[in-house]
């Protein structure tokens, strides 16, 4: 990410030029402070459900106006200035966080075909390079794509796809260069190392038929919502066959190939409701066959062995359960249950081999694994050794083997990939990460706590800190929440939380509801009409750690992104005195103005995440949190809120308007920064480098808000 560090008298100069747009007005501001840009106010009112949205900052959705591009430039120049002291600081973590990484190696290598596969890294290249050899890894190496390569002249680079056919000479791969999440579908010829003519834009899934010539992808529509599927001969210039239309704009599409090869599915799917259709693999031109016809609110996934479908369907309860059905007639009527429904346990995905099937479910809040025998029904859970962690598959592409590789990783256990055999039930390490530069796990705690609601619900809590650290109450603390869309936000682990750690910060990750921690009806109890209880559930672990003495509030800081970032700017709405800083990137803090334009990416396919706001119910349960609509006159926490120009999930303008109004509503003169990478999406920067010195900026503002200095 660029960084434009510039003087006071520089930054008035850039401010003065563009007067037409905002202002230099700064009330009773600390002298040595410079003044931050202030928005001009074009009002938009919208009236829907007997209530007037008043959107003083709606012009900033104008992206080719030259005046919006010189309002997140001056926001950027303020946020250098007031970080400018922390530079040395930004440079020291920047150092350490790159002196635990391993900048030239190489991941486990998998085997598919006659090769084995492998990505591999270099020191001082941004990306990695993908590489196969054939037989073994004793063969001399073919670079398969060079990232590095692709992202020459870029600003930005990312790969989706990336799919060999079955006889290994092709591959099929998409690029964005934007980071808007537009990919554009290629072909490589990988004999010659020649790109074919084959070029399609706006790309989703892309999976090859067994004839080693036909391609089928997905495409999306106008709000980037993939909604349809197309079959594609390689080397034509088309137009290709449209298989299928999605016309339910609440449903996407995505296809993928089994791993026995046999079958490609079709999944069209929703928030609350999915249905399946089919092909063998190699009968590209065969018609699509659908397994059950939709049914509202009932999900289900198919995967496929030997003369059956296995299905994980939530038809008797919202945890799923796996049913099988013969290929040749897959409807419900066929459905025999493998495993019922468990209310403690969520069935959350399964993989089959020829002789074997893994199921990856969740329980007490933790992932579990299990490994079940076809033949004889038997089946055993795996054992982890941490309170908490993560497990789930690494690449597994062979069908017929009885080996299965796994990856799991915790808060101070690097990711571990290791190679099970299910038959014997034995567990190889293939790889630990290497850590460079002193790391010792043995320094560390990590603790799986839980805190109260006012229902009784136990709210989740995952903690690490220095095992000789003083929790005393006094002592600073660190708190990070998602908890949207069902999704788990498990320990991962990420070397460069220890500059905070090892400086002395409780790091901590709450499990609020609205998220998958603890099953289906989690996420059922923290959405739509129950929206809400994600934010309480928040400020409560956090009540609870100051309580317990993991930390003083005058040193609190909480995070989140995206949803994660709605939920900071509700809860920054509800409790400004709890919390003293606060890190908001990629927010989706305009609630209201986004889920009323169905122009929008992601609106309508969400209505069954928020709700619909022109129906009334919805309109005024969401009108009490939407972040931007309750900014109010008080005091606001220290504020970091990020954003990247290109974002295609959550709108630049959201955090911008989100922050205009804020500098104009709040009474305080605590720090407010917006920070926009103008050349990146929704996940920030996509060099590794890069990515490092935005996490350096972040940490710098997080040890500063906490009087750490060095």
């Amino acid at each position: 990410m660029l960084k434009h560090v510039l003087r006071l008298a520089a930054i008035l100069v850039i401010l003065s030029v563009t007067l037409t747009t905002f202002s230099l007005e700064v009330a009773d501001a600390p002298s040595a402070v410079p003044a931050p840009p202030i928005a001009k106010k074009d009002p938009k009112v919208t009236d829907i459900n007997g209530h007037k949205l008043v959107d003083n900052y709606f012009w900033l959705r104008e992206k080719k106006n030259p005046e919006v591009k010189a309002y997140l430039d001056a926001e950027n120049s303020y946020a250098d200035a007031l970080m400018k002291p922390t530079e040395p600081l930004q440079k020291k973590l920047y150092g350490e966080m790159l002196g635990r990484i391993k900048e030239t190696d190489v991941d486990v290598p998998y085997k598919y075909g006659d090769y084995f596969y492998y990505s591999r890294t270099e020191a001082g290249k941004q990306y990695p390079i993908r590489c196969r050899r054939k037989g073994s890894m004793d063969a001399p190496e073919e670079v398969v794509l060079d990232v590095n390569e692709l992202a020459k002249g870029q600003a930005f680079m990312a790969v989706a796809a990336y799919s060999v056919s079955d006889d290994g000479n092709l591959l099929a791969y998409s690029t964005d260069n934007t980071g808007f999440r537009q990919y554009t579908l290629a072909v490589k010829d990988l004999r010659t190392g020649k790109l074919l003519s084959d070029h399609i834009e706006k790309t989703g899934s892309v999976v090859w038929a067994g004839d080693n010539k036909t391609l089928f992808y997905t495409v999306e529509d106008s709000a980037k919502r993939q909604y349809r599927l197309y079959r594609h001969t390689v080397g034509t210039a088309g137009p290709d066959d449209l298989m299928y239309e999605e016309k339910d704009e609440r449903f996407s599409v995505n296809a993928f190939r089994t791993r026995s090869k046999a079958y490609i599915f079709l999944i069209s799917g929703s928030h609350t409701t999915s249905e399946a259709r089919y092909i063998p693999a190699d009968r590209p031109a065969a018609e699509w066959k659908v397994i059950e016809p939709r049914k509202q609110d009932i999900e289900y996934y198919p995967d496929h062995n030997g003369g059956f479908f296995y299905i994980r369907v939530n038809d008797t309860g919202r945890n799923y359960r796996l049913v099988r059905a013969p290929v040749g007639s897959p409807g419900k009527a066929n459905w025999q249950e493998v495993i019922p429904h468990r209310a403690e346990v969520m069935l959350d995905d399964t993989d089959f081999f020829k002789n074997y099937y893994v199921t990856y479910e969740r329980e007490h809040g933790l992932p579990q694994i299990s490994v079940a025998d076809l033949e004889s029904g038997h089946s055993h859970r795996m054992s982890f050794p941490e309170p908490a962690y993560v497990a789930f598959p690494y690449v597994n592409r062979e069908y017929d083997t009885t080996k299965f590789r796994y990856s799991y990783q915790s808060f101070i256990t690097p990711q571990s990939i290791y190679e099970y055999d299910m038959a014997t039930g034995d567990a190889t390490l293939l790889k630990r990460k290497e850590v460079p530069g002193g790391y010792d796990p043995s320094r560390y705690k990590v603790e799986q706590l839980y805190a109260a609601a006012s229902d009784g619900t136990r709210i989740p809590i995952s903690i690490v800190y220095l095992k000789d650290a003083k929790l005393d109450g006094n002592g600073p603390l660190y708190l990070y929440g998602y908890g949207s869309y069902g999704i788990s936000v498990d320990t991962t682990f990420n070397s460069n939380i220890f500059s905070m750690v090892d400086r002395g910060i409780v790091y901590a990750v709450a499990h609020p509801r609205g998220g998958g921690e603890m099953g289906k009806t989690w996420h059922d109890r923290g959405r739509m009409m129950n929206k809400k209880n994600t934010f309480t559930d928040f400020i409560i672990s956090a009540e609870y750690l100051v309580s317990k003495g993991y930390g003083s509030k005058d040193k609190l800081v909480i995070e989140g992104a995206s949803a994660g970032g709605l939920l900071m700017g509700a809860v920054t709405n509800m409790r400004p005195d709890l919390f003293h800083a606060v890190i908001a990137k990629v927010p989706f803090v305009d609630v209201m103005n986004t889920m009323l334009d169905e122009s929008l990416p992601l609106t309508v396919t969400e209505f069954e995440e928020w709700g619909n706001p022109k129906e009334k119910p919805a309109f005024d349960y969401m009108i009490t949190y939407s972040p931007y609509d309750n900014i109010q006159k008080k005091a606001y926490p220290n504020m970091l809120v990020k954003t990247s120009f290109n974002d295609s999930q959550v709108m630049y303008w959201e955090p911008a308007k989100y922050v205009a109004k804020m500098r104009a509503t709040r009474s305080d003169h605590n720090t407010l920064i917006l920070k926009t990478n103008m050349g990146a999406g929704h996940g920030g920067a996509s060099g590794r480098y890069d990515r490092l010195h935005e996490a350096a900026f972040d940490y710098a503002f997080v040890l500063n808000q906490v009087g750490i200095s060095e």
